[in-house]
């Protein structure tokens, strides 16, 4: 079994920073893939960034391109979300999620999707005032 902890959510104002943390713990794998998802109140639940282990390709939601960066700390098993320029809309709270061992031609297709992802955080909430 696979636990995921999320950390590093909190209040900020718009234009601010913060830094998502997401560590995992349990069975290992390899070719499986990391993302970040997100869920405002009243919404459902939304892709923002994901990569698959072992490869240097990340993939980000059209919202958050250019003011969001997913990146590993592999000897720590950790992934991280660096947000910047944060903006009212981007309120939610945020799940960090982990697949079972995927081929790459089905990860290419199926990242976004929250079906791809086996596991999941207990999510962290991040509130970006105006």
């Amino acid at each position: 079994q696979v636990s995921l902890l999320e950390s590093g959510g909190g209040l900020v104002q718009a234009g601010g920073s913060l830094r998502l943390s997401c560590a995992a713990s349990g069975r290992t794998f390899s070719n499986f893939a990391m993302g970040w998802f997100r869920q405002a109140p009243g919404k459902e639940r939304e892709f923002v960034a994901a990569f698959k282990w072992g490869s240097d390709t990340t993939h980000y939601a059209d919202a958050v391109k250019g003011r969001f960066t997913i990146s590993r700390e592999d000897a720590k098993a950790t992934v991280h979300l660096q947000m910047s320029g944060l903006k009212p809309e981007d309120t939610a709270v945020y799940y960090c999620a982990m697949s079972k061992p995927l081929l790459p031609a089905f990860y290419s297709q199926m990242y976004p999707s929250r079906r791809t992802y086996d596991y999941w955080g207990q999510g962290t909430q991040v509130t970006v005032s105006s």
